[in-house]
């Protein structure tokens, strides 16, 4: 198996496990958008990690498989490619990638998907397919460039280069930078206290911002407005807003 999902106390890891380097095969990419709407369905999964290990996050697609696809090979497979990322960025809980060592290429793209990295001091980021003749083709030039805007993001892309971490932090590509032996840790400790929140605001919050940057202020508003209002119709809101009243700040506990 190259991927799996295992779920603990709300916690729904996806974890990667092709040695040596993680790369994204078709069958690989096809299982991930299977966990990632498994993930999504499922009501014990409140919060994700996506973890590829203790040495490398995901070094990129199986050039190897790559190199045996012609262009009409690559028209019917893009969109199912795309396609599971898209699931994974669509997971209506918070997500954030413990990356190690190597992430390049769709292994770079797929932390991108995450709503928040955490990156070890010795990770390498970056999209060095325009070295192969080729452009990121896994969501790379719309999300990486909306995550840190588009001059960086087509300096990264244009030159194929890599970022140590605390490059990838300064650049925002990152946004958290601790040493190698406490990635998963730490990226755990931070799924596992958002899965322990209130799932439906949860979600609300990360689709306002999602669909907000995808469309203009005015609709931006409008989406969150609606959200507001119709969190006031859950347990969460009222179980929430009782503890604030009656017991003070931060002490609700939504399970």
């Amino acid at each position: 198996m190259t991927i799996s999902l295992e779920v603990s106390e709300g916690v729904g890891v996806i974890r990667l496990d092709r040695p040596p380097m993680n790369a994204l095969d078709i069958a690989t990419q096809d299982r991930l958008g299977e966990l990632a709407a498994e993930a999504t369905g499922r009501a014990d999964v409140r919060a994700v990690v996506i973890y590829g290990g203790e040495k490398v996050f995901a070094a990129g697609a199986d050039i190897k498989e790559m190199q045996t696809m012609d262009h009409a090979a690559m028209v019917a497979r893009s969109r199912g490619l795309q396609d599971a990322f898209t699931a994974v960025a669509r997971i209506p809980k918070p997500v954030v990638a413990a990356v190690t060592g190597y992430a390049l290429g769709g292994g770079c793209e797929l932390a991108l998907c995450a709503d928040y990295r955490i990156a070890a001091d010795n990770a390498k980021l970056g999209q060095p397919e325009i070295l192969l003749g080729l452009i990121p083709g896994a969501g790379g030039t719309q999300r990486l460039s909306r995550l840190i805007g588009p001059s960086k993001a087509k300096d990264l892309i244009f030159t194929g280069r890599m970022v140590k971490a605390d490059e990838a932090l300064s650049l925002g590509l990152v946004d958290r930078v601790v040493p190698a032996a406490e990635v998963y840790e730490q990226a755990y400790a931070w799924a596992a206290k958002l899965a322990q929140g209130p799932a439906l605001a949860l979600r609300a919050a990360k689709e306002c911002v999602d669909a907000g940057l995808e469309s203009d202020i005015d609709t931006g508003l409008t989406i969150e407005r609606g959200w507001f209002a119709g969190l006031f119709a859950t347990e969460d809101r009222e179980r929430g807003m009782r503890s604030f009243v009656e017991e003070g700040p931060g002490k609700a506990k939504f399970l």
